[in-house]
């Protein structure tokens, strides 16, 4: 549920910040702990009541979606998710169930669900951190969203075909160890998108300062070799689509980037 500023605020206030020398991503650290002893870390509980209460008035109608506990009024769509959801549907008879890892408590889901109605079924399961689980399952949870504390928990109830990473394998200790979990999984497709890479033959560790319009806190960020990203996946998948993302970042020779995968 990591935040980017374009990602997350009004675009005048995002237009004003994007000038700040003061937010961002900074260093080049030797390791994620060095990088997260010069972090100041965050509120978690602050985090997760601003997200709840947000959640709500989507869930109640009051607006169209939320994104780490901003409310959004109007809609606005993930071409590319749609686009790939749209292929996973056509070849499954118009019925799609997601694996959303590190899904918040259902930005993606709430963000695409009207758009998405005319569909025969639509399972989107969410993996999270305990609190985030324990409120959605009690609060949020229906037949087409659902919560789940790990990858076995929801392959057990239900049987998805996409597995979905939006944001989330650069803020992970050991990215690659999941990788190599999920790997095991063999979903028929798999979706990552918003994910930081450098131009570099290294990854590269850097510290994340948030802006206070989205929440204060920092904490440690990957920023990726591609090649060396992808090439776990491609042992077992082939590279369909690969496209760029808008995220703003003020890191030199980086950018952001997403991928679309089928099971070889």
């Amino acid at each position: 549920m990591k935040a980017t500023l374009k990602q997350v605020i009004p675009p005048f206030i995002y237009d004003a910040l994007k000038s700040s020398s003061k937010y961002g991503w900074f260093g080049n650290y030797l390791s994620w702990d060095e990088a997260k002893k010069n972090c100041s870390g965050y509120d978690s509980e602050l985090i997760l009541d601003r997200v709840k209460k947000a959640v709500l008035s989507v869930h109640n109608d009051e607006a169209c979606f939320e994104r780490d506990g901003i409310l959004f009024y109007e809609e606005e769509y993930n071409w590319q998710l749609f686009s790939f959801l749209m292929l996973v549907a056509a070849q499954n008879d118009g019925r799609i169930h997601i694996t959303d890892f590190g899904g918040s408590l259902g930005s993606s889901y709430y963000q695409h669900k009207k758009i998405l109605s005319f569909l025969k079924e639509l399972k989107w399961g969410i993996i999270e951190q305990a609190k985030f689980i324990e409120f959605g399952q009690k609060e949020l949870q229906s037949n087409s969203l659902k919560f789940y504390k790990s990858i076995p928990d929801c392959l057990q109830d239900q049987s998805p075909q996409l597995l979905v990473f939006s944001s989330v394998l650069q803020y992970l200790e050991k990215p690659f160890e999941l990788i190599d979990t999920i790997l095991q999984f063999e979903y028929q497709y798999i979706f990552i998108d918003r994910t930081a890479f450098v131009r570099d033959v290294n990854h590269l560790i850097t510290i994340q300062k948030v802006h206070p319009e989205i929440y204060d806190a920092s904490y440690p960020a990957w920023f990726f070799n591609e090649d060396a990203f992808l090439s776990p996946f491609l042992t077992k998948y082939e590279l369909v689509a690969s496209f760029r993302n808008d995220d703003y970042c003020n890191k030199k020779d980086s950018y952001f980037k997403g991928f679309f995968l089928s099971k070889k």
